[in-house]
């Protein structure tokens, strides 16, 4: 499975999960209270980061795909990130940055 990712900074993560359940027409798969959520629909993995004072700004693209190995990322001829990542190397970098599990 391939997947592009897009991850947003929002004011409010509350108040965005809940925009975003509605948008995506599902829950997250991870929630960190207060932090971080994401989401994997068949064609999008999503991350928003509560960051106020970046609100709005994409903080960096890329693909979730099962054929990467580990977790990569580089910048693109204008600055923009990329990562490149497996759902397993996903769903470990998140547990080992915040210590709550993913939800299949």
């Amino acid at each position: 499975m391939k997947r592009f990712h897009i991850a947003l900074a929002v004011r409010d993560l509350d108040a965005s999960i809940a925009d975003y359940n509605a948008r995506l027409g599902q829950q997250p798969n991870a929630v960190v209270s207060g932090k971080y959520a994401m989401w994997r629909t068949d064609l999008l993995n999503f991350s928003i980061n509560q960051n106020p004072e970046r609100a709005g700004e994409l903080r960096h693209v890329g693909f979730e795909d099962d054929g990467a190995e580990g977790f990569t990322s580089t910048s693109d001829v204008n600055g923009i990130e990329w990562e490149h990542f497996s759902s397993t190397a996903q769903d470990e970098r998140i547990v080992a940055m915040y210590g709550v599990p993913v939800n299949a």
